[in-house]
């Protein structure tokens, strides 16, 4: 049997639905709050419940822990692979971070996540999930009401550019990962994917210049782009946003390592795992784009004129 953990999430219930298609396959998924029917009850934060959890597993889908303080991140981590070798499952498909971000700080729990699994007596496969396109979105739905009231778009990214895929690409690589594997368990024989570290980086890179170009287009005028300092960057998203510090941190090297250049992909894996060349991304910058338009225009209310 398959078991996916984090299927409360967007990536995990991705997955799921995925294999749930599949009509040779027996899977299952978990969350934290499961109610041991509709999903099995599997709180990283508490181990009691892995056991239970993990019961009659051959294949493990270790979705990645959330974003915490990264102590937390490696005990959630932790607990998820002393488990399953105790469950005594077969093989772990971790989803990982692509190589391309290795020097920002969302790194460091996966590269130990992945070091931790080379030590236990399961088979692993690390899948190396690129960024989401909800960067580039993100910052574009943020600059759509000024780009249109100023013509300038204004973003930490230097001249980078930032390599992205789309989710459901990752949930579709990992469904042919998982369900090989498990079909290769059941004929008696080894995963061929046992061993293997696939980068799954995206084959779109978005930079400042492009997300002026889409913000051009929706907005209706010629859109600038200019880069943004780290430090004011910083300030704004301390004062201004509701996100922890840790947040802060993570975000600031992100567009730290844009701006060096860092976040741009030379070579994926991607295309080996999916059936059909990966699916465009630069439409969810387009439509939160759209987004932010819309809701500026909103909320600034219908024009007026007076004597």
């Amino acid at each position: 049997m398959i078991l996916v953990t984090g299927v409360s999430g967007g990536l995990g219930s991705l997955v799921l639905d995925g294999l749930t298609a599949l009509s040779d396959i027996d899977v299952a998924g978990g969350t934290r709050s499961g109610d041991g029917s509709t999903a099995r009850r599997i709180d990283f934060d508490d181990p009691s419940t892995l056991a239970e959890g993990f019961k009659d597993t051959d294949v493990l889908v270790f979705i990645s822990a959330g974003y915490a303080e990264d102590d937390v991140v490696l005990a959630r981590h932790g607990n998820v692979a002393e488990a399953a070798a105790e469950a005594g499952i077969r093989h772990v498909i971790y989803t990982s971070l692509a190589t391309s971000a290795d020097r920002t700080t969302i790194a460091l729990p996966h590269r130990w996540t992945e070091a931790r699994l080379a030590d236990a007596p399961f088979d692993v496969t690390i899948l190396r999930n690129g960024l989401y396109p909800e960067v580039p979105a993100g910052l574009a739905a943020a600059g759509a009401g000024p780009a249109a009231e100023t013509g300038v778009f204004s973003a930490p990214l230097g001249t980078g550019r930032v390599s992205v895929v789309a989710k459901q690409d990752l949930a579709d690589a990992a469904v042919r990962v998982a369900a090989e594997s498990a079909r290769d368990l059941a004929a008696g024989s080894r995963s061929r994917h046992a061993g293997r570290t696939y980068e799954l980086e995206g084959v779109t890179a978005v930079g400042g210049a492009e997300i002026a170009a889409t913000l051009a287009e929706v907005v209706g005028r010629s859109v600038a782009y200019e880069d943004a300092p780290l430090g004011g960057t910083r300030a704004f998203l301390t004062a201004a946003t509701p996100m922890e510090p840790y947040q802060i941190a993570h975000a600031i090297s992100l567009f730290a390592n844009a701006k060096a250049g860092l976040l741009e992909a030379a070579t994926t894996d991607l295309t080996e795992l999916l059936p059909a060349a990966p699916r465009p991304v630069r439409e969810a910058t387009a439509d939160a784009a759209r987004s932010g338009y819309q809701s500026q225009s909103v909320s600034a209310g219908p024009a007026t004129s007076g004597s």
